[in-house]
């Protein structure tokens, strides 16, 4: 196994070092100048040479693009052309919000997603089966944002039960982190709740008529034996390539849902790094994530084994 693991870390480098041209080159054909947006609107010529001559922006493309990949494989991700503050220290600095908003999500995504898939496939053609369906229906329709801004209205605005908007860390104390992450967390998990009930249905649907779950149904196990231990377990190599591939996309896909609530995570210094083209921000970012996703899918090939003895590396 380990050497699977090296043989898949040594394969995901081309993979990174693809997506670091082509963010790179997609930033310098996007237009802007961070000179500009540093030296504002009263800026003289000389200024905006100077300023750039400063951040090393007037050299070739060629030179800063492995500039910047030769610090970034030291281990420095570069300094913010905006802020003068390092990049590690930034993305340090909102890594909790984000961190917090995606594992809550995927936590509650799976609480939820996974018993309505296994009962409206149990219920298959019922009444349940029906209703689970036209919620992951609804849960595809409805934008993300609709929903924020809807759970606003009604737990913030109208009940006054949580607050509208912020992100309170769990330093101190797990009542005022909860009641800042709890809508956030079920506005960021609602489409993936639809995804993965949808897959978890389907997938048990091809189980439960297996002739081992006739077989223990013969035996006279119980349900709910025969469902979460017996089929869910062999239907679940489908599931937890959605669930792993779901947890990867909310970390980077929080952009909208730490907007709505104001959260100062890694979704907002995108959206702000992008705005002041500040490019050391959003190639580290990008890179990042993009790492993040092998590592996820890797886990997710290696956690096979577990669920399918017939699996091996």
């Amino acid at each position: 196994m380990i050497a699977y693991v090296l043989r898949r870390l040594v394969a995901a480098i081309p993979v990174l070092l693809v997506v670091a041209v082509f963010v790179f080159a997609l930033l310098r054909l996007a237009g802007g100048d961070p000179a500009a947006i540093i030296a504002g609107d009263m800026a003289t010529p000389q200024q905006l040479a100077d300023i750039r001559a400063r951040l090393g922006l007037d050299e070739p493309l060629v030179v800063q693009f492995f500039t910047w990949i030769g610090q970034f494989l030291s281990g420095d991700l570069g300094t913010s052309l905006i802020s003068r503050t390092p990049v590690s220290t930034l993305i340090q600095q909102r890594l909790e919000p984000t961190i917090s908003l995606a594992v809550t999500s995927i936590i509650l995504t799976v609480v939820i997603a996974v018993p309505l898939g296994v009962l409206a496939a149990w219920r298959h053609g019922g009444l349940l089966d029906n209703f689970v369906s036209a919620a992951t229906v609804l849960g595809f329709s409805v934008p993300v944002f609709v929903v924020g801004y809807l759970l606003i209205q009604l737990f913030a605005n109208e009940l006054r039960w949580l607050p509208v908007q912020g992100f309170r860390p769990i330093s101190e104390g797990p009542v005022p982190f909860l009641r800042t992450i709890v809508l956030p967390a079920f506005t960021l998990s609602s489409i993936y709740v639809a995804l993965i009930a949808r897959m978890t249905r389907a997938a048990m649907l091809d189980v439960l008529g297996e002739d081992y779950v006739r077989t223990a149904h013969a035996k006279g196990l119980p349900e709910r034996v025969v469902l979460f231990r017996h089929a869910l377990r062999n239907a679940a190599v489908p599931i937890l390539t959605v669930i792993g591939t779901g947890f990867a996309l909310m970390i980077s896909g929080v952009v909208v849902t730490e907007s709505v609530f104001n959260i100062p995570g890694l979704g907002r210094l995108t959206v702000d790094a992008i705005l002041a083209r500040d490019y050391p921000v959003i190639q580290a970012l990008i890179l990042l994530t993009s790492f993040v996703y092998v590592l996820i899918n890797l886990l997710i090939d290696l956690s096979y084994a577990a669920l399918d003895p017939r699996i091996r590396y």
